[in-house]
């Protein structure tokens, strides 16, 4: 018998929102089949049109609301919910907050773990946080533009104010953007893989203030670089170096793999609770500094460091967690794959003066083998994964070596509960409270922070 969903394209319907997704769409439910629709809240009544129908879902389009919810706030501008820049901002802070704790508490249920949550950690300016932009550049009607890809798209939506960065963030892309019209270079065309700028990046440090430019462009060919620079350095006196970043592949990654240096210093310099880091184009540092602190101190409380600790933080990066760590502990070893973000996490232990922390270039769970063999036997794992969570290896290498205590620093509670559940079989259990941080508001993106014991 061929499946008939109890909704038709293009129709109109009426319907209670129940629940919210973790992209922040809303779900209504129509004998039991889900439609997601975008910015509408658990406990709005709508009318909707749905716009896309699959086998077991549906997209909708809100036309009206009959009931609104109480947590529903004023849109600041309904691009950044297209484009996926703010898609919880039509709900309130406060709600956001809980809407992150909910997403954990509803995961560990699925997976009968009983672990409480705490309450979100949010931001007292939940907004304009960003110290890193990197928006595509792309000729839109014979004009130049920078701005966002539109959500499930690569149309770029042009914008000026992203709301969640820096507005002096902004206020450079605009100048870059102006800069790349008045000398006519081509932006890159996705269709035909010609044109010369694809993405400007720029960094600036929340404490220093201190800016990085960045241009990434189909080639090594860059026009007139003479007065790139000369324009860029004059519209923007806090820029400290300039880079052109070469990516000729044909890829959704941003940044290739070879940095030019067109002007300035090799890095810029910001502050992470009270140490100094050096951030060069491809370094990883996290894009909420002021939330990060927080991030990090808590994660440091809930170690239980002493001074007389071993500590090994997989996935160091450039150092931030490990050297925020060496000054509470006995010795800190750091691993990490990008080669160049080890460099940078030396460069920075040696600018801090921190002589207790070492690091390597391995692949997290290849190091941890051999760190075993070699006797090292820590006291505490710092792990802090990207979103694919801990490879199957690592949760091995980690029971063989047996550290006492995991701190997991998660970016996403998929992972992270799947990850509690095989660390389990290794003998580790979560004995106090998950504590989730808000780092990206107006997102649906989620850190926390969990700590396993033997």
């Amino acid at each position: 018998m061929k499946f008939k969903a109890p909704v038709v394209k293009n129709e109109t319907y009426t319907g209670t929102v129940t629940d919210l997704t973790y992209q922040g769409m809303g779900v209504i439910k129509i004998d039991k089949y889900p439609i997601f629709v975008d910015n509408t809240l658990p406990g709005e009544e709508i009318h909707f049109r749905v716009i896309k129908v699959s086998k077991t879902y549906a997209f909708g389009k809100p036309i009206n609301w009959i009931k609104t919810s109480p947590d529903r706030v004023e849109v600041k501008d309904k691009q950044y919910t297209q484009t996926g820049i703010a898609p919880l901002q039509h709900l309130a802070y406060p709600a956001q907050l809980k809407f992150k704790q909910h997403q954990i508490e509803e995961l560990l249920q699925k997976e009968h773990l009983e672990i409480p949550v705490l309450d979100t950690i949010g931001m007292e300016t939940p907004y304009h946080y960003r110290n890193k932009a990197q928006v595509p550049v792309r000729e839109l009607h014979g004009t130049v533009e920078t701005g966002f890809y539109k959500r499930g798209s690569h149309n770029v939506v042009p914008i000026e104010d992203y709301y969640i960065q820096d507005p002096k963030l902004d206020e450079a892309i605009i100048v870059l953007r102006d800069i790349i019209r008045k000398y006519h270079i081509k932006p890159y065309d996705e269709a035909t893989k010609k044109g010369i700028v694809r993405t400007v990046m720029v960094r600036r440090g929340y404490y220093s203030h201190e800016m990085m430019v960045v241009l990434v462009t189909n080639g090594k060919k860059l026009p007139i670089k003479e007065q790139l620079v000369e324009d860029i350095r004059a519209a923007l006196p806090e820029v400290k170096s300039i880079f052109q970043n070469i990516n000729a592949e044909d890829t959704n990654v941003l940044l290739g793999r070879e940095n030019r240096k067109l002007w300035g210093a090799d890095t810029i310099e910001d502050q992470l609770l009270g140490l100094d880091f050096a951030i060069s184009p491809s370094s990883f540092y996290q894009v909420n500094p002021q939330q990060t602190e927080k991030l990090y101190a808590s994660a440091i409380e809930q170690a239980g460091l002493t001074g007389n600790e071993t500590v090994i933080d997989a996935y160091s990066g450039i150092g931030t967690i490990s050297l925020a760590m060496a000054s509470h502990a006995k010795k800190v070893y750091g691993v990490e794959v990008v080669s160049s973000a080890v460099q940078d996490a030396k460069l920075n232990a040696a600018k801090n003066g921190i002589e207790n922390a070492e690091f390597v270039v391995e692949k997290a769970e290849i190091q941890m083998k051999k760190w075993a063999e070699d006797g090292l036997d820590p006291d505490v794992l710092v792990v802090d994964p990207p979103r694919k969570g801990l490879a199957p290896e690592f949760i091995e290498a980690t029971g063989e070596m047996k550290p006492k205590k995991i701190v997991y620093v998660s970016c996403n509670p998929a992972t992270l509960v799947r990850d509690i559940t095989l660390l389990k079989d290794q003998g580790y259990n979560v004995n106090q409270p998950i504590q989730p941080v808000d780092q990206f508001p107006q997102t649906t993106h989620i850190e926390s922070i969990t700590v396993l014991s033997r």
